[in-house]
């Protein structure tokens, strides 16, 4: 059995919250908890260690990691792919396991399931696909991917999906009836009023 190689958990919270009224969704309450802070407890007993993407409050976002900002050149909230890359700018571990802030029930065995199938085929990362849908800021990749990953911000280009197809990230099934649920992002003041009423 190959060891698993360290691996440096990124919560990804540097959006605008475009379709929650422009709000923080990584800090709004689900429970007596921050939606971030649900996430942040699933994936840290996942990982070696911690850090977090955020844009602002960054004050709150300490609670789980040292925060770090977006390259500025990339212009404002650019995205998941600007968060991942000042994640991998900063981790000290060979691998970066990134999740988005506001999917509070990630399963709790996901890092190791993405980080064996990259592993086990050689790839240079890997992404999680539920109930038939990519669930594309969920995965883990290589630290030595920033290059690449740079090259395709500077060129314009944010959709994750596209640059992790083209550096030929492994998808990988998690098939299991609650798959669904466990990827499940807070999105809208509506998903966060279904979420609350679930806790």
């Amino acid at each position: 059995m190959i060891p698993r190689p360290p691996v440096t958990g990124l919560l990804l919270a540097g959006g605008q919250g475009a379709r929650m009224d422009r709000a923080d969704k990584g800090l709004l309450m689900l429970g007596d908890r921050t939606i971030a802070d649900h996430v942040a407890g699933r994936l840290r007993s996942q990982v070696d260690t911690m850090i977090v993407s955020a844009n602002r409050h960054q004050d709150a976002y300490r609670a789980f990691g040292p925060v770090y900002a977006d390259d500025a050149r990339w212009g404002t909230y650019a995205g998941p792919l600007a968060g991942l890359a000042a994640g991998l700018t900063a981790c000290a571990t060979p691998w970066v396991a990134a999740t988005p802030c506001d999917a509070p029930y990630i399963p709790l065995d996901m890092v190791d399931r993405l980080l064996a199938a990259a592993v086990a085929t050689d790839r240079p990362g890997a992404f999680a696909v539920a109930d038939g849908r990519r669930q594309a800021a969920c995965m883990v990749v290589r630290r030595d991917l920033l290059a690449a990953l740079v090259a395709f911000l500077d060129a314009g280009d944010r959709k994750v999906g596209i640059w992790q197809n083209a550096i030929g990230m492994i998808a990988v099934p998690f098939d299991e009836p609650e798959a669904a649920k466990a990827f499940a992002n807070i999105n809208t003041p509506d998903d966060l009023t279904a979420a609350r009423t679930a806790v």
